[in-house]
């Protein structure tokens, strides 16, 4: 028997692979390749294409299943390519029965016409969502992701997701703390919860609990966690008990990743995001004062319809306003149905030459970070052979230790990707 799984996108992405990888095979499909695409950007969606032929040309007898948020968003054209045997929609591809139908029409040769391929549903009528506790998943690993939500209810300009994910709707409070207690029995040392929006976490769930209750919960009632992490959030939506836990609870790590998007104000608008530039840099200080050494990260877009230089410098300027320590920089890329594609738009090149500058200011911020923790005394959970991380996400090179230990390790230098002991 004989599934693989083809990741493409986010860490929510990952943790939905294990989930595919495990109904697939009890669904007893054999010789499939599932390709779990992403549609953030055309160039994820051209990534997932040029895959799947390749994958074809390769292993011209196994069976190409397409999910994920591409699939979601733009079945027809996966179901067009003559290398893809079987479209499941997002929603789909988390329960059982979509795979054994799989299984039955692959089986029969049911498929060959493309409308015939695509099993793929309104995701926007999915109002609820359940768990997915993974026996063995991600065996031996020091660290694993825990999903407590999905999809989100709101629309910014530039985005897809919500078209391929759906409204945001929650895992229960309950059942998110007995997936991380039976996760920490068996030997995982570092928890990450992770969703589409995370910090609107509970708006769907009876009382309306925040993300910031669902943390204290979890720390409470799993006192053996050692390490918990949240992955990324939206800063104007993080509550009061987020705020309380990130002051006092030290197996909250130290560390955030934030969505910003932008710098400037007038592009936020035009991205319908719900901050100001003075939102992000109070923030980012609010939180650097309850905490002193945390390390921050932020997603921003270069290059987004009506950007001008000015405007630019200014998302430029937020890595030093805001403190930041890690930039993921999105050149900014036209998704066909969004408002922001019908805007005017910023030439491709100069696009890709102010996303070349956001990345060489981000790399010159993690560099004076790695030069700051120097000297430093760190806790560093070890996740394989030859690296492990701090509790500001920082890689450290190592040698001979055992995964998953934690182990108390002074910063010696830095080789210019990861700190040395």
């Amino acid at each position: 028997m004989s599934v693989d799984v083809v990741t493409f996108g986010c860490r929510l992405n990952a943790f939905e692979s294990e989930v595919i990888r495990r109904e697939a095979e009890h669904a007893g499909l054999e010789d499939t390749i599932v390709v779990n695409s992403c549609a953030v950007t055309n160039e994820a969606v051209a990534q997932a294409r040029q895959s799947i032929r390749r994958l074809k040309r390769e292993r011209p007898h196994a069976r190409i299943v397409v999910t994920g948020c591409a699939a979601q968003t733009q079945p027809k054209m996966f179901a067009g390519m003559a290398e893809v045997d079987r479209v499941i929609g997002n929603d789909e591809k988390m329960r059982g029965q979509a795979w054994r139908d799989a299984g039955a029409a692959l089986s029969s040769g049911f498929g060959v016409a493309s409308s015939e391929k695509i099993a793929v549903a309104d995701i926007m009528a999915v109002k609820e969502m359940a768990p997915h506790l993974l026996e063995g998943f991600q065996h031996g690993l020091p660290r694993v992701f825990v999903q407590v939500q999905n999809g989100c209810d709101h629309r910014c300009t530039f985005c897809i997701i919500p078209y391929g994910r759906g409204n945001s709707r929650s895992v229960p409070m309950g059942a998110v703390v007995e997936q991380v207690r039976a996760l920490v029995e068996r030997g995982h040392v570092e928890i990450v919860l992770t969703g589409v929006d995370l910090t609107s976490y509970g708006a769907d769930l009876p009382g309306t609990p925040k993300l910031g209750t669902l943390t204290k919960q979890i720390l409470r009632h799993v006192p053996a966690l050692r390490r918990l992490r949240i992955s990324s959030i939206d800063s104007i939506e993080a509550d009061r008990d987020l705020l309380d836990v990130i002051a006092d609870d030290e197996r909250l790590m130290p560390h955030l990743h934030l969505s910003l998007q932008s710098g400037d104000d007038m592009i936020l608008k035009r991205m319908k995001r719900r901050h100001s530039r003075a939102d992000a840099v109070a923030f980012c200080a609010q939180i650097r004062r309850m905490r002193p050494d945390i390390a921050l990260g932020a997603d921003i877009i270069a290059g987004f319809p009506t950007e001008t230089e000015e405007m630019f410098a200014r998302s430029q300027g937020l890595v030093e306003e805001c403190g930041l320590s890690f930039l993921h920089v999105f050149p900014y890329s036209p998704r066909p149905g969004t408002p922001a594609a019908r805007m005017p738009q910023v030439r491709g090149d100069v696009i890709r030459e102010r996303a070349r500058r956001l990345r060489a200011t981000g790399e010159a911020a993690l560099q004076r970070r790695l030069v700051a923790e120097v000297g430093r005394t760190r806790q560093v959970l070890i996740e394989s052979a030859t690296q492990g991380r701090t509790e500001h996400f920082l890689p450290v090179a190592i040698a001979g230790e055992m995964p998953g230990a934690v182990r108390t390790l002074v910063m010696a230098g830095h080789d210019g990707a990861r700190l040395t002991i």
